[in-house]
């Protein structure tokens, strides 16, 4: 049993990750306001460019680069047309999902199931040798460690900063940071691109790190599950951390109870993380009545400054 635990727990942040950078990306694009359906499909194109540039003789780093420019560039579609061109963002965001397949699926074929060697973990010396705590907290892969970095660098720059206390004012109320001098197209444009980066850097992470290999519809709902639980973490980059630890923890003991021969049927496991995603979708309508509501007030809110009173 205790073999089990200690398996499952080393193996949890290597699911928790890309959900939480995936969360950080939802968080900071919705601090302005806007809400990105298309994160599913923004993280399918990334996995499929990161595996594609390895295979065509690319270094880790240079495909994990590749992904990332390939979500700041389909987020950047979504944002011209939503903050530029004032569409709806909730069907925005869903032909984004749609175009993302659609573009992963043709990017990738001919690489499909082609194993690549990924990111390893990190050699702490004898810190791995540490019991428990060693293989769990120093045996994971660099990218779990840059995670732990982007979350710290997300939470600083929103709510520590100049920069992060104009976008914050423009998720609130754009007409009175507009009249306060805060170009509201630029900043709501800014924080889509960089959101659209950070769920690149989430994709790629799928398919440079945890499965290091490509192959259709990989990310299997994990950017569904991204929007959930910002929306369980009330959009603040921390609070996602725990979020992410329960879904990855949930994602993780899939493969250890299949692995034990439980008699368990399979269809139940698999549906458990989007069972958990409903959960946590009705636990902050619950716990958030008579409570101050911490949702971006013109989330979902197209800005026209000819409206501005």
């Amino acid at each position: 049993m205790d073999t089990f635990i200690l398996n499952w727990l080393i193996s949890v942040p290597l699911f928790a990750a890309p959900l939480l950078i995936a969360c950080l990306g939802v968080i900071v694009t919705a601090r302005a306001g806007v809400l990105n359906l298309g994160v599913e499909g923004i993280m399918a194109l990334s996995a499929a460019a990161g595996v594609v540039s390895v295979l065509q003789g690319g270094s880790l780093w240079w495909a994990l680069a590749v992904a990332v420019l390939c979500g700041m560039l389909l987020s950047a579609v979504f944002g011209i047309a939503t903050v530029v061109f004032k569409t709806d963002q909730v069907l925005s965001g869903l032909i984004i999902v749609a175009m993302g397949e659609g573009l992963s699926g043709v990017l990738g074929r001919g690489f499909t199931h082609r194993p690549i060697t990924g990111f390893e973990s990190v050699d702490f010396g004898f810190l791995h040798d540490l019991p428990w705590v060693g293989p769990i907290v120093f045996g994971q892969d660099i990218l779990v460690y840059v995670t732990v970095l982007l979350v710290a660098l997300t939470g600083y720059g929103v709510h520590k900063t100049f920069t992060g206390l104009r976008l914050r004012a423009v998720g609130e109320n754009p007409s009175t940071a507009d009249t306060a001098g805060v170009n509201v197209t630029i900043y709501r444009l800014g924080a889509v691109i960089i959101g659209g980066a950070l769920c690149g850097f989430a994709g790629a992470y799928l398919s440079l790190s945890a499965g290091q290999v490509w192959v259709e519809h990989m990310v299997a709902g994990r950017g569904w599950i991204a929007i959930a639980l910002a929306i369980f973490a009330r959009w603040m980059p921390w609070r996602a951390v725990v979020g992410a630890l329960i879904f990855g923890g949930t994602e993780a003991i899939i493969p250890r109870i299949q692995a034990t021969g439980a008699d368990v049927p399979v269809y139940f496991l698999m549906m458990l993380p989007y069972l958990l995603t409903l959960a946590v979708l009705i636990i902050p309508a619950i716990t958030s009545r008579g409570s101050q509501d911490d949702t971006p007030a013109a989330l979902l809110t197209n800005y026209l400054r000819e409206d501005r009173h």
